[in-house]
């Protein structure tokens, strides 16, 4: 045990076995993985040694943890709901165009209903307006880098790891700006989608073109009362902490009671990933005390300071690891330095790094983020072929690696 803290040197490990567990376990074992009562008894396992633990040394510590956990379950939890009632349908042209128009919306709806919200509302009828094309398997790819990940970073709403640091103080408006860096990321990442997309366009069948032609039917939006629930959410967030929540539950069960059950069968949607997310963030609230507080007291060994190096690692971790929890931990790492800030405690610079790191990162692997693994089942649900695991993680070195090399030299290279 440090003088500086009372956690031992012990207690970072079932962090970081849990962590483990949730990025190796859906591959492993990914039928027993499938049934939430082994997540939850894996998440009981890891988490009881430091609920004894926090408890012993510093129980406050535990409640606003449990608080913490409550107000970030409860914001996605609502978006969840209320996003799953709102059903975009029709049939547009399936042209390079318009699907580089899709991603766009995409990636700005993304910052409203969240990451996971946007892909939810667009997966579905952007594979429906492509229907007809039968060059369409990288769509999905960069369907996951733009709106599942990339998109979300210009508000709290946007990306998990956002919402934690507004719960710990970073102003709502600060991330937006972060706008220089989100608009040169995912302008050039639609452009590269463009000349790929045009590309495998021009090798499409005359007769399937043709047929894209005939069966257009323009977009109609069902599920608007719904836009009034969102609303009410992204309006909770400036209300104090005990109505915020209590105003988000509200939204959320209202925008399901009013929902007809056909809009939500449209959207497949069941309450089991938000289940899952519930679950598994349980254990890593709990088990991630002890090692936060270990990385803050001892920063100053690891010997990490630079901005670059705050963007790659959290980025590394959040491409393997899930990045809510990768973002606090370099925040941690961030306050050890000593060097002070506006916000939590850190250089603005750092924050900046570590936020874009956690959320554009998150798109390496499959597993970085949770809308990633439910865009490819429902791409699989449509009969499109996604690439295994380390074949989609070819996609992402070689189109997003030289993006986020770009983002460090323009950004982040002083």
């Amino acid at each position: 045990m440090h003088a500086d803290t009372a956690f031992p040197w012990w207690s970072v490990l079932p962090f970081i076995g849990l962590l483990l567990s949730i990025a190796i376990l859906p591959l492993a074992a990914s039928h027993w993985w499938e049934d939430h009562k082994h997540k939850a008894w894996v998440g009981l396992a890891f988490s009881m040694p430091i609920v004894l633990v926090v408890l012993q040394n510093q129980p406050a510590q535990l409640l606003q943890t449990f608080h913490e956990y409550l107000a970030f379950i409860i914001l996605l939890g609502s978006l969840f709901v209320v996003a799953g009632g709102i059903v975009l349908d029709g049939d547009l042209r399936a042209t390079p165009a318009v699907n580089t128009a899709f991603l766009a919306v995409g990636a700005v709806l993304a910052n409203v209903i969240g990451t996971t919200g946007a892909s939810m509302v667009l997966i579905r009828p952007f594979l429906r307006t492509n229907k007809e094309r039968r060059h369409i398997a990288h769509l999905p790819i960069f369907f996951i880098f733009a709106v599942s990940n990339i998109g979300g970073c210009l508000t709290p709403l946007g990306d998990p790891p956002l919402f934690l640091g507004f719960l710990r103080g970073v102003p709502f408006f600060w991330t937006l700006s972060l706008w220089p860096e989100w608009l040169l990321t995912i302008g050039t990442l639609l452009v590269v989608f463009y000349g790929f997309d045009l590309y495998w366009w021009d090798k499409e069948r005359p007769a399937d073109v043709r047929r894209d032609r005939r069966s257009v039917v323009p977009l109609r939006l069902r599920g608007r009362r719904n836009l009034l629930c969102l609303a009410g959410i992204v309006g909770a967030v400036f209300l104090p902490e005990l109505w915020r929540e209590l105003t988000m539950v509200a939204m959320g069960w209202l925008g399901y009671w009013w929902t007809p059950k056909d809009y939500r069968a449209k959207n497949a949607f069941t309450f089991l990933p938000i289940a899952e997310v519930a679950i598994l963030f349980a254990g890593i609230f709990i088990t991630m005390v002890p090692a936060l507080e270990l990385l803050r007291v001892h920063a100053p060994a690891f010997g990490i300071t630079k901005p670059w190096q705050f963007f790659w690692l959290t980025g590394t971790l959040s491409s393997f690891l899930d990045n809510a929890p990768t973002y606090l931990t370099f925040v941690s790492l961030g306050q050890g330095l000593g060097a002070g800030g506006p916000f939590l405690g850190i250089p603005e610079r750092l924050l900046q790094a570590i936020s874009l790191g956690a959320v554009f990162m998150g798109a390496n692997t499959y597993i970085g983020n949770g809308p990633n693994f439910m865009v490819k089942a429902i791409a699989e649900e449509a009969k499109i072929t996604m690439p295994s695991f380390f074949g989609y993680m070819a996609y992402s070195a070689a189109i997003l690696l030289p993006l986020f090399g770009l983002v460090t030299l323009v950004f982040f290279r002083a």
